[in-house]
């Protein structure tokens, strides 16, 4: 099978090595506007990458498309997407990009298309943490979720104004808007991150569970940051990011009753958020490929796929999960 990969960034380009590495794939089209990035990269993938310089939206001949495009070209990839009548696998964090891209799931339920919006480390990672979490209650009355890290470049920048912006909190059947960077909360992550201050920020993982899990009354996202990211946010960047970056972390806390009484869970997984991601796309398209996807049209990944199945083939990969119980992994 062929797989069209859009963004030959940090993601985009380990997204292909990933797939380039298993049975079910047998070529991949890479695609992006930069020549000298498409160039950088292809010189490490071999032969079996067609390389394409190349808008975004276009028309593609392939069996799955992966969307790990920069802020302001997603949608439009998606919307081609769909009018193709291929699977998808969306990999991005912006808040205000998942609500647009979001507005286009009644043509992908019509068409029958199905598209994995979320697909990377969180929102992604951390929606398949909360929906297994969630499968250890009868009932849950609270998901929070926190991040750590950036992907690349183009993830910074989504995360460096995330912070200037509000963020969307679900409490109690409705949305409560905050100011991005308040809500200040001590947040412990796996190691080697540790505890880290958390902020609320235009995050995306609260509207992608609620839609997973409406019944769950407080619903909330934070992201690690300093008091210089808090300051400049509202500003262009100071500096550029590591072209990989750095070491991340997501944490998952799930509340509700356990065999009868008031429980806390609290997952979590560490790695490169870039690594990470491309490790969850990649996945999500094997069981998009394979026809493993519970789902046919426009859902994040707590209701497009099996969680504990999932993480168990993430675990495969490296990317392993963890309870916070001392040092017991959670696959």
């Amino acid at each position: 099978m062929r797989v069209a990969v859009l963004g030959a960034g940090a993601v985009g380009a380990r997204v292909a090595r990933q797939l380039l590495a298993t049975d079910t794939v047998d070529s991949i089209v890479l695609r992006d506007t930069s020549a000298d990035r498409l160039a950088r990269v292809g010189r490490s993938l071999g032969e079996r990458v067609v390389l394409e310089h190349h808008p975004f939206p276009a028309a593609i001949e392939a069996d799955a498309v992966v969307i790990a495009t920069p802020r302001g070209t997603q949608f439009e990839a998606v919307e081609a997407t769909i009018q193709a009548g291929r699977p998808a696998v969306l990999v991005g964090d912006g808040l205000a990009e998942t609500i647009a891209v979001l507005a286009l799931a009644g043509a992908a339920g019509r068409a029958g298309v199905p598209v994995a919006v979320g697909s990377g480390f969180a929102p992604g990672l951390s929606c398949l943490l909360a929906a297994h979490g969630r499968s250890w209650f009868e009932s849950v009355d609270e998901i929070h979720v926190a991040k750590a890290g950036t992907g690349g470049p183009a993830c910074a920048l989504v995360h460096h104004r995330a912070l200037s912006r509000r963020s969307f909190d679900w409490r109690e059947g409705g949305w409560v808007r905050r100011s991005g960077g308040s809500g200040r909360e001590l947040v412990w992550f796996p190691d080697p991150v540790g505890p880290r201050d958390c902020y609320r920020a235009a995050l995306p993982d609260p509207v992608l569970l609620h839609h997973a899990f409406p019944e769950v009354g407080r619903i909330t996202a934070r992201m690690a940051a300093t008091r210089r990211d808090r300051l400049t946010g509202p500003l262009p960047m100071l500096s550029p990011s590591h072209l990989e970056g750095g070491p991340g972390a997501v944490r998952v806390e799930v509340r509700g009753r356990r065999d009868g009484v008031e429980d806390v869970v609290v997952l979590g997984a560490s790695g490169r958020p870039a690594v990470a991601a491309a490790a969850v796309a990649a996945t999500a398209v094997e069981w998009l490929l394979t026809g493993r996807n519970r789902v046919r049209g426009m859902v994040g990944l707590a209701e497009m796929v099996e969680p504990l199945a999932f993480l168990e083939e993430l675990a495969a990969r490296g990317l392993e999960a963890e309870v916070f119980e001392g040092d017991r992994a959670l696959v």
